[in-house]
């Protein structure tokens, strides 16, 4: 088993561009497992974790109802933004400047073969995270990614995800708010849930800016230590 994942820093990055990665990097470790059954073979797959902010961008998941995108296309041009119907499980959230998202494309046979421990693990590196600034994020039941004051009348999501496996193989990720402009929530019912807010952890924090490296180095540190992973740049 290869525990060794590798960091890829994309900087800011176009969303479509980044899905074509992620799907290329993707697309390589299912051939090599293919490959490996197929000549009894036992060559390592590999492991990433693709750090990267995007441009304003709305994504719809599979299973999402186009009817929660709020503005016409016309609007979306308007406000520098654009759409993609994708290929991961939730329904429709928004990625821009700002904001932390990390793509991993794990071999989950180099790990544990579990998809439900797997989006738990993602959320507990999240939720640690951001105990570290001392703030108590939690889950919500029957809902994927981290929120604050669950089960209150202030219940607000801080951070969506929405993954795809094949075969074990793991695409798509988490998005959490840093310094994130909240407005552009406003054109959507994020991840087709109406009832509740979204937050950022600079807006929580009662700050400006929040360094979103150092942000990514607390989560880094998380991710290695739940999944038992070996970081690589």
């Amino acid at each position: 088993m290869n525990r060794k994942v590798e960091i890829q820093r994309l900087g800011l990055k176009d969303y479509k561009e980044t899905w074509e990665y992620q799907e290329k990097l993707f697309k390589a470790t299912l051939d090599l497992k293919i490959k490996n059954r197929r000549e009894n073979a036992t060559e390592p797959t590999s492991n990433y974790l693709l750090l990267v902010e995007h441009p304003h961008v709305y994504t719809l998941g599979k299973s999402g109802d186009a009817a929660n995108l709020l503005i016409s296309e016309e609007e979306l041009k308007q406000k520098n933004a654009s759409f993609y119907k994708i290929n991961r499980g939730g329904d429709i959230t928004y990625h821009g400047p700002g904001q932390l998202v990390a793509y991993p494309i794990l071999d989950l046979d180099n790990f544990f073969t579990d998809i439900h421990k797997y989006l738990r693990l993602l959320e507990e590196a999240v939720i640690l995270t951001l105990k570290e600034y001392g703030l108590k994020a939690e889950r919500s039941e029957g809902e994927t990614g981290v929120w604050l004051d669950i089960n209150t009348p202030f219940a607000r999501k801080i951070c969506a995800m929405g993954v795809r496996a094949s075969r074990w193989v793991t695409m798509h990720g988490l998005a959490l708010n840093v310094n994130s402009d909240l407005g552009y929530f406003d054109n959507i019912v994020p991840c087709g849930i109406k009832d509740k807010a979204v937050t950022s952890l600079n807006v929580e924090l009662g700050k400006k800016e929040i360094p979103l490296p150092e942000v990514q180095e607390k989560l880094l540190k998380h991710f290695a230590d739940l999944f038992e992973a070996e970081l690589v740049e």
